[in-house]
Parts: structure tokens; sequence; C-alpha cells
């Protein structure tokens, strides 16, 4: 039996988040169930792809992870299972799994269309999780899809001397993740020194840990997925610097390699 997680926009004030477990759990009481967070913004794709993308490889080849961000979202009506990189991945049609299978799932099947549902992460999502939990095939939990609703990630923009990134996710203390990778500045900037600048910051050095530099000072280092990540000794960097989500990150790089 394999291990379900649960990643939703449903916050935890409601009951929401326990009907759909109260489900998992009456098709299968011996069920382990994982909570990534219930507390995605409502309806924020970008945000639900943010966390699942950074905490899936994690977890054992076989899980399966129940998607439920923006669930009544589905343009097409449409609920879906892909499985990609050994992991299965059950959500609406919205987007969010092409955004995490960059279009190219390895598997992809539709569930069984129910219009009636009001609730459909406790009434066609979480039975299809706990089968395929279970070790039933795709085949056995719906049919072949014919493509899914497509998203595409906003791209770097490189140059010689430099990279234009954003800020794709906030997390909870106010730190600034981007989408700009230690893998793309060590391929333009061949060991040349470089600086960090946003907002109306500069910063010249990275760091290994948040608390590195003085309270109140600023902060980048590569979070563990690799990702640059700015923030604020003991202060929320998104306020305090006014920066948000899709807000622009610039890599500069010397001209020179370093000696």
């Amino acid at each position: 039996m394999g291990f379900i997680t649960f990643l939703s926009d449903f916050g935890t004030k409601d009951h929401y988040v326990a009907a759909v477990k109260a489900k998992i759990l009456t098709l299968n009481p011996a069920q382990v169930i994982v909570d990534i967070s219930h507390h995605v913004e409502p309806f924020n794709i970008a945000y639900g792809y943010h966390v699942i993308n950074s905490v899936f490889r994690d977890f054992p080849e076989g899980t399966v992870h129940l998607l439920a961000v923006d669930t009544h979202g589905t343009r097409s009506g449409r609920y879906q299972v892909a499985r990609h990189k050994g992991h299965y991945f059950v959500c609406a049609d919205n987007g969010l799994l092409s955004l995490l299978t960059e279009g190219d799932p390895e598997q992809l099947i539709d569930l069984p269309y129910q219009p009636e549902s009001s609730s459909p992460a406790r009434d066609i999502m979480a039975p299809a999780t706990v089968a395929l939990a279970q070790g039933s095939s795709m085949a056995e939990v719906g049919e072949l899809a014919d493509g899914m609703v497509q998203l595409i990630n906003r791209q770097l923009r490189l140059n010689d001397h430099a990279i234009t990134g954003h800020v794709v996710h906030v997390d909870h203390y106010g730190n600034l993740i981007t989408d700009i990778t230690r893998d793309s500045i060590d391929a333009i900037g061949h060991g040349r020194r470089f600086k960090v600048q946003f907002n109306r910051e500069v910063i010249d050095r990275l760091s290994t840990r948040y608390n590195e530099p003085g309270e109140g000072d600023c902060v980048a280092l590569f979070n563990r997925q690799g990702y640059l990540t700015i923030g604020i000794n003991k202060g929320h960097a998104s306020e305090l610097l006014g920066m948000y989500f899709d807000s622009p990150v610039e890599i500069h790089f010397a001209p020179e390699p370093v000696e």
C-alpha cells in the first residue's frame, strides 16, 4: 500500500479537509495520509505548483498526491491523474498538471465524470487516489486522456552578463523564492562574480544560512531545491521590500572571470 499526500486550498477553519480524509479512510481505514499544506492561497495554481514541486521527490516512488487546488476551476469539467517521475498526481484539469509535468506526463487519464458532485475532491478525486495507493493501475481507474489544459511557466531571460527572473512564491516567513536556479547561474556565470539586484537593494555575496547577516539585513541563498531565495534575517522580506509574486529579480555578472 502506497502513501497518499494531500495538498489543498481548503484552509483548516472549515470541515472540507476532514470530509476528504473521511472519504479516504472509509475506503481504506489503514491508509496513511500525509498533509503537505491546506493553506495554499485560494485558486492560486502557481502557489500550489510551487509547493508540490518542492516536496514530492522526497516521498517514495509510487506515492499518490491528491492536489485539491482550485478544484472547481476546471474549464473542461475533467479530473485527471498524471504519472510523472514515478509518482501519481490526482488533480482537476486546470493547468496545474501541465506545470508540474512540463506538459509531458508519462501517462495521463481522465477520471469518470460526475457532474452532480458538489465536492469533487471528496467524490471524484479521493476514490481514485485510494485505488491507486492500493495498487490499481491507471487503466483500472480511468480512461486514456486526449490532453489537458496547458499553462506555461515563466521563462528566465538570459544574456552573457545577466539573468532576469521573478519571485514565484512567498513562504510563511516572507522569504522570496525565485525561479533563478543555481544551474542557470553556473551556466551563464562561468565562475564570475555577480550581484543580486531587486527593488532598490543589491547583494554581492550569497549566504548559506538565513541568520548569516545581521538582524534586519537582506540575505540571498539557494534553498534545498536549488532556487535563489531572498530573505531578511528576523524580518518579513515580502512586506519590508514590497515584493510579491512576479516581482523581478536580476543577476548581474562581472565582465571578467575570477582569477
